[in-house]
């Protein structure tokens, strides 16, 4: 495991390296730090609106298991969804990670198993500043795709709840019910693939730094790598 992510953090080097070599911009893909409801809770941060953070809680669900084929390249759950987590949990709270734990098993798809990856996780985190954190991750939530944020704060929370194609809200005798959210990413953080690609023409166009770094992927990529060797190895992993 360390070694191979050694392996990965020296190809990260070496592409950033070429970037800075070539004097051009790069911005990664990490979409949801453009989504306004994140967005919305990033400014409460910054703003003290609700104090200092203590207690951060990320939920992220995918409506089904992708297929297995997908599994086998993808890195395995940590590196190919968890850490677009991770990237938020640096992002809203501006600050780094120093320890973490991951608890995690294949609870959704016997298949995914078989490839030596997993499905369903919880990852605990502990920042320099002293807040806590916790990624609850599955690769099944069958009501749809379920995106939430709560942050407590010293003098306040805030949360973040799914969106919904509509704000419709039927009663009758027997329920009070809405319809699903939005099924899955491409429809929930449409707008926010927009924004984004906005603020890299924005960057390029005004030579102004870009709002997510060749350093961030590597951040969130160290803490997925720490992750999976949390869980293998059941243990603390100290950053």
């Amino acid at each position: 495991m360390i070694e191979a992510g050694l392996e990965c953090a020296e190809t990260i080097d070496s592409a950033l390296a070429a970037v800075e070599k070539a004097g051009v911009k790069l911005q990664i893909g990490f979409n949801r730090r453009f989504d306004a409801n994140f967005a919305r809770v990033r400014a409460a941060i910054d703003s003290g609106e609700i104090g200092r953070p203590a207690l951060l809680h990320i939920i992220s669900r995918d409506p089904g298991p992708p297929p297995i084929e997908y599994v086998k390249g993808s890195g395995g759950m940590f590196l190919d969804m968890t850490i677009h987590d991770f990237d938020m949990a640096r992002f809203l709270l501006g600050d780094e990670v120093t320890e973490l734990y991951a608890a995690a098993g294949v609870l959704v798809d016997p298949a995914i198993g078989a490839q030596g990856d997993v499905d369903t996780a919880l990852v605990t985190l502990k920042f320099a500043g002293g807040a806590l954190g916790v990624i609850d991750n599955s690769r099944r939530a069958v009501y749809g795709y379920d995106q939430r944020i709560d942050l407590l704060g010293s003098a306040g929370g805030i949360r973040t709840e799914n969106l919904h194609a509509n704000t419709a809200t039927v009663s009758t005798r027997d329920a009070v019910r809405r319809d699903l959210p939005l099924n899955f990413f491409m429809e929930r953080y449409t707008e926010s693939y927009v924004v984004e690609m906005q603020a890299f023409v924005d960057a390029v166009r005004n030579d102004t730094p870009v709002p997510a770094t060749g350093e961030d992927a590597r951040a969130a990529t160290a803490l997925a790598l720490a992750a999976r060797q949390s869980y293998t190895e059941n243990r603390v992993i100290a950053l």
